[in-house]
């Protein structure tokens, strides 16, 4: 059905919160909430279970070697899969705010307890790593945060972030001094 009456266009514009502006909202913020709740609640069944099997099975009589190395490899899995999920996925931020009056940014990433972790940092804190690295994008001060740069609605949001839009030279002397901005 065509419409003969002339065309609107709602624009839909959320209001800034106490934090600033949205400026990026990451893709993967459920998968990684649903991956480490995935990991805990298995971490905590085998907590469960594995006395259990351990008396059905009649592990519990036999050699103490035995008994060390089976709770050695369900351990393994128990504890270390969720602390490597969380070192892998601590920086990944969910989302991020941004202040232009005060240059603030205010990353919101996941905690140990998935609950919302809030960093604020200034975009002078900002340095972009000198080797690429797997799960850091940018630090800001000693903290490691990872973004997707393709999902910045605003591609100039990024530039800003990262310090892109900073005037340059290539004078040998300008290199060595630290950044006094």
């Amino acid at each position: 059905m065509q419409s003969h009456g002339p065309s609107t266009r709602v624009i839909s514009t959320t209001p800034p919160s106490e934090h600033g502006n949205l400026i990026y909202a990451g893709s993967l913020g459920l998968a990684v909430r649903g991956v480490k709740m995935f990991s805990y609640s298995t971490s905590a069944a085998s907590l469960f279970l594995m006395p259990q099997i351990l008396l059905k099975t009649g592990l519990g009589v036999q050699s103490f070697a035995l008994q060390a190395a089976f709770c050695g490899v369900i351990g393994v899995f128990t504890f270390l899969t969720p602390i490597l999920l969380h070192i892998i996925t601590k920086g990944y931020i969910i989302r991020l705010y941004h202040n232009p009056d005060k240059d603030v940014y205010t990353a919101v990433t996941y905690s140990v307890f998935l609950t919302e972790k809030k960093s604020v940092f200034h975009q002078s804190q900002v340095r972009i790593p000198a080797v690429s690295k797997m799960f850091t994008t940018f630090y800001a001060g000693k903290v490691g945060f990872l973004v997707n740069p393709d999902i910045f609605p605003v591609p100039h949001d990024y530039n800003h972030l990262m310090g892109y839009d900073k005037p340059f030279s290539f004078r040998a002397d300008d290199m060595e001094q630290p950044d006094k901005s």
